[in-house]
């Protein structure tokens, strides 16, 4: 059964959203329209009666001071033009998300087996327009069509019955289990589409690394003696491939660079890390000598510094800027719920206090003609800021300072940097804050919230540059809701004792954080039979906490049953894998 809860205001109440998306309208788009009003709209699939939706309708979605809804029947009426938008298949909803766990609370029960709540914002604007002009209004302002869909109805059509049909944007094809084995014995122009084809983004050489790698005999025997053939697997070389991306390897900062300055002097970088940042903090660490107060650099997720007896201060600071040229508001989202997980997943993880940013644009008033695909400046400074501050707030992580840099020069790319700092309790349980490890024995558990197809891809996306054909799949949108409720109930996880040793999933999902574990500790992992989290490509996506988004931790925990006894309490989910 599915149905359709539309919720908008009250007659005569202010509705400031519809307000600013009007003044957006006509001052961004030159577009002359008059008034604009919104309509909140969810589709509910799952075991639920009519009775039961105008109950959940009126009690839980709807503030009836300032509020009206109605059940499987429109609200919209008066009009010029109506413009409908939400999420493709397979796209996190995160308020979604969130309506089905109420509503279940509410009724006492699921709502059944592939049940579902889908959420989408309606549009109603009054004004002399054209269709092709709330198109324009859609694509250039209101939805993005990497992650969205529209629908249009104007006043004619509606008046003649032609309304908006409720839609479950649900995945329903299902791919077979199968692990796909890949020749690269093929010619380099073949290696090169090979690459661009999966979206791996490695050069020539990387590809052709890979493929002698595969033509050593020694390696071959090593492969028969576990049963793999000589060709590589799709999840080998996806593994491959983000742990040699951009995000992952840095192989920009980390390069040879032949420089030469205004005066001709030529010199000779060998990698800007290690020259400039690195080597920065070794001598200042040695300058300090026994007062040296860094406690883990360059060994965790984030970095740790003492602050006083009894407290260590973590922090980390990363950059979001791919995504976020993509679709401004979940990239930045992603960017600062991400970053979270840096600290938290830093020695046995801190409590999260404070976050950051810098943010480089072109300038909102640019007028010049854009690239195809890109998204005018100003669209991309109002959806990072906001993405930003709602990671933020919904999170309860207060954001204290930033920046801002208008340039042309960021036209093509912004530079989205993100920052958040932590404390960390000097000594747990007998042992340093700040360290961790996982003891022969521990299970591995990933907590957190699904996945959607957004963010596949999301490490080896980063070294791509911006074409027509960037793929959707590669922006991930984060849940801080999920992330909150991770995070606090794994602070009392980690107080108790209940885990050894946190990371991050990182831009990789479960390859990331299993293939950094196992660098360190050694260890073998397979999913449970039915753990949605780590079946198919979500094992190499980018796994953000919002569910997995981001990127979920890996934690060892020494008790499996009383780890998941206060996860599934919590509502953060969790999957485990010896």
């Amino acid at each position: 059964m599915v149905h359709r809860i539309e919720v908008g205001f009250q007659r005569g109440v202010r509705d400031s959203h519809g307000e600013k998306i009007c003044r957006r309208i006509s001052e961004h788009l030159g577009l002359p329209v008059k008034r604009v009003e919104t309509i909140e709209v969810y589709t509910v699939e799952g075991d639920l009666t009519f009775q039961e939706a105008q109950e959940a309708a009126r009690l839980l979605f709807t503030d009836p001071v300032t509020q009206r809804f109605s059940v499987n029947e429109p609200l919209a009426d008066g009009f010029d033009w109506l413009l409908e938008v939400g999420f493709l298949p397979g796209v996190t909803d995160n308020v979604g998300k969130t309506a089905k766990e109420t509503l279940e609370t509410y009724l006492g029960r699921p709502l059944g087996e592939g049940a579902g709540v889908y959420t989408s914002k309606q549009y109603l604007i009054w004004g002399d327009l054209l269709r092709e002009d709330v198109e324009r209004i859609a694509k250039d302002l209101l939805a993005n069509t990497l992650i969205q869909r529209f629908e249009i109805r104007s006043r004619d059509q509606w008046v003649m019955g032609e309304r908006i049909q409720p839609k479950v944007p649900k995945v329903t094809q299902v791919s077979p289990e199968m692990v796909e084995e890949i020749d690269l014995e093929i010619p380099d122009h073949a290696l090169m589409a090979l690459s661009q084809k999966r979206v791996l983004v490695l050069d020539l050489e990387e590809m052709k690394a890979i493929q002698n790698y595969l033509r050593d005999p020694d390696v071959l025997q090593r492969r028969a003696n576990v049963g793999l053939g000589k060709k590589i697997t799709d999840v080998e070389i996806e593994a491959i491939a983000q742990t040699w991306s951009e995000h992952c390897k840095h192989k920009i900062f980390n390069a040879v660079i032949e420089y030469t300055d205004e005066n001709g002097n030529r010199e000779t970088i060998r990698g800007l890390f290690d020259t400039f940042v690195k080597a920065t903090t070794r001598e200042v660490r040695k300058r300090l000598g026994e007062r040296d107060w860094c406690l883990s650099v360059f060994s965790d997720n984030a970095g740790v510094i003492r602050f006083n007896d009894h407290w260590s201060l973590v922090f980390k600071v990363e950059t979001h800027n791919t995504p976020s040229a993509l679709e401004p508001y979940g990239g930045a989202l992603t960017g600062i719920v991400g970053v979270n997980r840096d600290p938290f997943g830093t020695g046995k993880g801190a409590k999260l206090i404070f976050n950051t940013d810098v943010f480089c644009f072109a300038p909102p008033d640019y007028s010049k003609p854009l690239p195809p695909r890109l998204l005018h400046p100003r669209r991309i400074f109002q959806g990072v800021r906001e993405g930003v501050e709602h990671g933020g707030n919904k999170s309860g992580i207060p954001t204290v300072n930033g920046s801002i840099v208008f340039d042309e020069r960021y036209l093509g790319k912004p530079l989205v940097y993100c920052g958040t700092g932590g404390i960390l309790p000097a000594e747990i349980r007998g042992e340093p804050g700040h360290f961790k490890r996982a003891r022969a024995g521990d299970l591995i558990v990933m907590t957190g919230g699904r996945i959607g197809k957004d963010g596949i891809h999301g490490a080896t996306f980063s070294s791509e540059e911006l074409h027509e054909g960037s793929p959707a799949t590669a922006v991930q949108i984060g849940d801080p809701i999920t992330q909150k409720k991770m995070t606090d109930f794994l602070l009392l996880a980690r107080d108790q004792g209940l885990y050894n040793a946190i990371t991050d999933n990182g831009a990789g999902g479960l390859s990331s954080s299993v293939g950094d574990g196992q660098g360190q500790w050694g260890m073998r992992a397979s999913s449970r039979e039915g753990s949605p989290q780590v079946s198919g490509p979500s094992a190499l996506g980018d796994t953000p906490l919002r569910g997995t988004g981001a990127n979920d931790p890996g934690c060892s925990p020494r008790e499996d049953r009383s780890f998941h006894g206060p996860c599934e309490e919590d509502g953060s989910g969790g999957n485990g894998a010896r």
